[in-house]
């Protein structure tokens, strides 16, 4: 053998070689990934055809429980809980987001103590923050009624109440608004200052600014916190399951979508329809974002280099 290919055998090798201590590095996330994620996905998609109640055999019984959910009246209260709420708190939260964002990249004296505490809700977990929340909105000794009291308004009664019920869980989700707020201020530090001091010079007020340089340069940043706001507000559970203790009350107002899939899963055990339910949710949601990405080339800005 020559010495040209004696140099490519080697280049041969040591390729093999790296491509091998690549793959042994990577295994362990593939294993997990197969074990923890694909495999259970796959089972998932299987059980929903099935009458499984995790204690005896899978029964296959075809599409009955896809037959059984069109059919479920508490289904469909579930889904237009989760969806009503989604619908309001996606938009409420950006709009709280940005307009805390915007007040807090002013330079003002003790700015940073300023973010720190609108961010400090975010740490609070689910679970304390919905007890806070509950002692708040008590109808008789809530803080909230107790304050209206003040100037003769009877407040209402903010969680039994069919009316209340759902806004008083958006109004207690805004708590954990600073991480949206800590995104948009990422996004406020990267719009050229020169656009503002052209837009200074021409006389322009600071809603004009807001609307016709700030929004559009943050669009991809929306678009970001739309789609997770959107997942994050379909998948609503901590709260009204601490709230109802997973009953849903008054009149299942409360029952949201993942807190029945909960219940059907855990309390029922009847785990097929819940594996039901969990795949019709990854056709909701697939289809709610798809239509968001298919509408981001109108409305999101990309800045082009």
């Amino acid at each position: 053998m020559d010495m040209k290919g004696l140099v490519a055998l080697l280049r041969i090798n040591n390729r093999r070689k790296r491509i091998i201590a690549g793959v042994l590095f990577t295994l362990p996330w593939f294993v997990g990934l197969s074990l923890f994620y694909f495999y259970p996905i796959v089972m998932s998609f299987y059980y929903s055809f099935t009458k499984y109640s995790i204690l005896k055999a899978p029964e296959f019984i075809g599409g009955q429980n896809y037959v059984k959910i069109v059919n479920d009246p508490i289904f469909w209260t579930s889904l237009y809980n989760s969806t009503y709420y989604a619908t309001l708190a996606v938009p409420v939260g950006l709009i709280f987001g940005l307009s805390l964002a915007l007040g807090l990249n002013q330079k003002v004296r003790g700015i940073y103590l300023y973010r720190t505490l609108f961010y400090l809700p975010v740490l609070v977990p689910q679970v304390c923050l919905t007890f806070i929340w509950m002692w708040m909105l008590n109808s008789r000794y809530g803080l909230i009624n107790n304050f209206l009291a003040l100037f003769n308004i009877t407040g209402p009664g903010w969680l039994t109440s069919k009316t209340w019920s759902k806004l008083s869980v958006v109004a207690m989700a805004q708590w954990g608004v600073g991480q949206a707020v800590i995104i948009f201020l990422a996004g406020l530090q990267d719009v050229p200052q020169q656009l503002y001091e052209a837009a200074d010079i021409d006389g322009a007020k600071m809603w004009h600014k807001i609307r016709h340089i700030t929004i559009p340069i943050l669009t991809p940043i929306i678009f970001l916190e739309v789609i997770t706001g959107l997942i994050g507000g379909l998948q609503m559970f901590t709260i009204p399951y601490v709230l109802t203790r997973g009953t849903g009350a008054p009149a299942n107002s409360l029952m949201f979508y993942i807190m029945y899939l909960f219940r059907h899963a855990f309390v029922y055990m009847n785990m097929g329809y819940a594996c039901t339910m969990a795949w019709l949710f990854f056709v909701i949601a697939m289809v709610l974002i798809l239509f968001i990405i298919k509408s981001s080339k109108w409305w999101v800005h990309y800045e082009r280099i």
